[in-house]
């Protein structure tokens, strides 16, 4: 079997079940939690402005897709090649390839707070606002722009903390954001009455905590990976950009199925209807923050062993991997099925005709969770093992499409329901595309392992 080097790195460790959840743990927390506080976050805009903000929301949505899309396109396109660099042993390039990735991250947001506020009315109208909506969306929107080079520094800590082997102080981090985050939305929400601006403002200074003290921990020397004088290379940043397409796909592809849901919605049942949608969309993050934050914990692990030419490892850690999603995936679908209707009325409230809509959707929706664990960890694994092509496939497929044609077709039949089953069965499908492109990765490793095996016997 393959061999790891013995140093320092924690990723280099012989991970059985307890070291690897042990090590995963804190990424599995700090995603739920940031799962918790966006609900959290929402829910105070439904209670405390209108059911009007909480739709102008998720019109603006996809712009924060974006954001979101390419911050962790380069964050994880770029933790597998660190992390590569690595297991190598080339720190000293690892380094600086990470500084290349931040810098290049900051600059990209500076870019996009600039064209965003200076089209920032063409862009609210052609998402689909209409005038009773768009004062909402300006408001929340031009916050958000204004805190956009936080927040891409944010999604690129909060994955290369991991790959520097400090899981907990990202945890940490997300949890003080998080905190933070409901303390100024109660503040300026409820206290100020600054309504949906002060949602705004309260995520924008979330955004902040995890960006500066990113900067100051990466500033010590004393670290695995530390900030030094970057190599500019294209060729990393464009790896790296392609490395983790299948995550920029995955917030593009759930831009615009946000964009096609609203009008759909919109079309069959009004504004009701989009604010229920946007219940759904939100709790579905929640419930699937276990799978994303496993898979991002486990994949600087995978992408070390991979790097290392330790076959054997990569095995070990993959059975490990697969339970954990099909125990996962049991827990979250009944656990969502149990309680679906708290679930809903946490954002509804009394409003009983858009929780009667919602709940009826949730029941249908909740089947998806049997399958998307699967998926969402197929498309970490391949981005871990430098495949962006095979991950970006399978997360187009799960997030637009499979669902686009869902969504296009079946509310033409069986109406609403359409609606709903557009999100399962687009799972089930994508399912059997990723067993079989895992089914043909454990092949490979099959055959890198035994070719190691008889050159190990040839040398002796």
């Amino acid at each position: 079997m393959g061999v790891v080097q013995m140093n320092s790195n924690p990723l280099a460790k012989d991970f059985n079940t307890g070291s690897l959840l042990k090590f995963a743990f804190p990424t599995i927390s700090m995603m739920l939690f940031m799962g918790l506080y966006t609900i959290v976050d929402t829910i105070f805009v439904s209670r405390f402005v209108n059911t009007n903000a909480l739709s102008a929301i998720n019109i603006v949505c996809p712009v924060i897709n974006l954001i979101v899309g390419l911050g962790t396109m380069i964050a994880t396109g770029g933790s597998a090649i660190v992390a590569r660099k690595m297991g190598a042993g080339e720190p000293k390039r690892a380094k600086q390839d990470f500084t290349l990735l931040i810098l290049f991250g900051f600059i990209l947001g500076v870019v996009i707070f600039i064209l965003g506020i200076i089209f920032i009315d063409e862009i609210i109208y052609t998402l689909g606002a209409d005038k009773v909506l768009f004062p909402y969306c300006k408001d929340y929107l031009t916050i958000i722009l204004l805190f956009t080079p936080a927040s891409m520094l944010q999604v690129l800590f909060q994955n290369l903390f991991v790959t520097a082997g400090k899981p907990t102080l990202g945890l940490v981090l997300s949890v003080s954001a998080g905190v933070m985050n409901i303390v100024f939305d109660y503040l300026f929400m409820v206290i100020f009455d600054m309504g949906i601006a002060g949602a705004g403002f309260g995520t924008g200074i979330g955004y902040l905590i995890p960006a500066i003290t990113g900067l100051i921990v990466f500033c010590k020397k004393s670290g695995t990976l530390s900030f030094v004088k970057p190599i500019i290379d294209i060729k990393v940043l464009g790896e790296s950009c392609i490395n983790g397409s299948s995550e920029m796909v995955s917030q593009l592809s759930t831009a615009i199925t946000t964009f096609f849901f609203n009008r759909t919605m919109m079309n069959l049942l009004g504004v009701n209807g989009v604010a229920s949608i946007t219940i759904i969309i939100y709790t579905q993050f929640l419930l699937t923050t276990l799978f994303i934050g496993f898979s991002m914990g486990v994949a600087p692990v995978i992408s070390y062993n991979f790097g290392a030419n330790n076959y054997y490892g990569l095995k070990k850690i993959y059975k490990i991997c697969i339970s954990f999603i099909f125990v996962g995936s049991l827990f979250i679908f009944a656990l969502s099925f149990i309680n679906g209707n708290t679930l809903v009325r946490l954002f509804t409230g009394t409003n009983e005709a858009v929780y009667k809509i919602a709940i009826n959707g949730f029941m249908i929706f909740v089947f998806s969770f049997l399958f998307s664990g699967f998926n969402i960890f197929s498309s970490a694994i391949f981005t871990a093992l430098s495949n962006g092509k095979l991950s970006a496939l399978i997360s187009f497929l799960r997030t637009f499409g499979f669902i686009m044609i869902g969504l296009l077709i079946m509310p033409q039949f069986i109406g609403i329901t359409g609606v709903w089953l557009a999100v399962p069965i687009a799972e089930i499908l994508t399912l059997c595309i990723s067993l079989y492109l895992n089914f043909r990765l454990w092949l490979s490793w099959n055959n890198q392992n035994n070719s190691y095996e008889k050159n190990t016997e040839r040398l002796l």
